[in-house]
């Protein structure tokens, strides 16, 4: 997927990053915003892969302490001291995910007694699922890269720590998830679900599972495949079509995985599955994508638009042609090929959408505007991820 990307565009992208976070030179007090660390990781380990100059993988490994150290902490103006766990020192250092980790607002979370503000509570912090499902998928991208065990087994924990705290069995007996909840876990901060909360669940949960099933070494540690057939039940019956081009990038990217894991896995069973989900997710895209190219967004100034959640969905069409590739070198393993490929050729035509998406806001004036820089960090990673997507998108 080296073709997909410009890799001095996204050198200096980064490199501006580590400056203005306070990842590198570090400041005192860093910025730390789990979503977009999630991302900025995979960047710079594909920046590794690509340059093989280590400091890129220095500066991977560095933003990931950072963000236990500090998401995986309480607030600083907090009452509450110490990890978010509750554990000690030593153990927290040793286990930075068992508590889940902070999504890393400005606010603190809203307290017990103030009322909730829709508008505000955009700006308090809490955990989010979704987050936590992206920082399980970069660590395990960052175990692959390192061949340490240490960062697959806190996603491993993380998954366990996400699962019991977001999901919850109605009074009728049906198992759901919260959108939102505190820091420590203790109760929902948004009692609404996610629409795709519990696909982005089982893919991520699937992917860590595939990293450990059969390594000798993990023996002895937590069997996740009860939050797998737990986060199945809460999937069935779900439509995954939207309109946000953000969800319609976040379908396009996990169906990639999901046929990377189905190519990865021996199981017949799973391999079915796999393929039937990425039918699914596949059609919903392409409803989904269909729908959102008719509302014509490319004719909105900069003012109107979010950049981080367009180069989510340009970041998804790229990856289709990846995709491609990997129905036509695995045809036998696909029992619905045709179907599939038919449905990914459509897919691809919207690559020229994906190029001027990223066109649009390479532009300085774009960059001017008020979503860009009221949202700088994020769009620029991003951004980044877009231009070079096999770090997020490769298994």
């Amino acid at each position: 997927m080296n073709q997909f990307g410009d890799v001095e565009i996204v050198k200096e992208i980064m490199l501006d990053f580590a400056i203005i976070t306070g990842l590198d030179p570090p400041l005192k007090h860093p910025q730390r915003y789990l979503w977009t660390d999630a991302f900025a990781v995979c960047n710079y380990l594909e920046l590794y892969n690509q340059t093989n100059d280590r400091r890129f993988l220095d500066l991977a490994l560095k933003l990931v302490d950072q963000v236990h150290h500090i998401l995986g902490c309480y607030y600083l103006d907090d009452t509450r001291k110490g990890w978010i766990s509750g554990l000690n020192t030593e153990d927290g250092e040793k286990h930075p995910t068992i508590g889940g980790l902070r999504i890393g607002k400005e606010l603190n979370e809203r307290q017990p007694d103030e009322p909730f503000d829709e508008r505000l509570e955009w700006d308090r912090d809490g955990q989010y699922y979704h987050y936590l499902t992206k920082w399980m998928h970069t660590l395990i991208r960052v175990s692959r890269i390192t061949n340490d065990s240490d960062y697959a087994r806190w996603a491993l924990e993380l998954v366990q720590a996400a699962h019991n705290g977001f999901t919850y069995r109605t009074t009728g007996g049906i198992k759901r998830m919260y959108w939102k909840m505190s820091i420590d876990l203790s109760h929902p901060l948004v009692s609404s679900m996610g629409q795709h909360d519990p696909l982005d669940g089982y893919i991520t949960y699937t992917e860590v599972y595939e990293a450990f099933k059969n390594l000798e070494q993990y023996a002895g540690l937590p069997d996740i495949t009860p939050e797998i057939d737990d986060i199945v039940q809460i999937c069935r019956g779900m439509s995954w079509v939207t309109e946000d081009p953000l969800g319609i990038g976040g379908l396009l990217s996990d169906s990639l995985i999901i046929a990377q894991l189905k190519i990865k896995s021996s199981n017949s069973h799973e391999k079915n599955n796999y393929e039937k989900l990425l039918l699914n997710m596949l059609e919903s895209s392409l409803v989904s994508l269909e729908y959102y190219a008719r509302t014509d967004p490319q004719n909105y100034p900069a003012s109107y638009r979010l950049a981080f959640r367009e180069m989510g969905l340009s970041m998804g069409i790229k990856g289709v042609k990846y995709l491609y590739n990997i129905l036509n070198t695995n045809k036998s393993q696909f029992e619905h090929y045709n179907h599939l490929k038919q449905i990914v050729k459509s897919l691809h035509e919207f690559t020229p959408l994906a190029e001027s998406l990223e066109n649009f806001w390479i532009k300085d004036e774009n960059r001017k505007s008020n979503t860009w820089t009221e949202h700088r960090e994020i769009n620029i990673v991003m951004l980044a991820t877009s231009l070079m997507p096999c770090g997020f998108l490769r298994l």
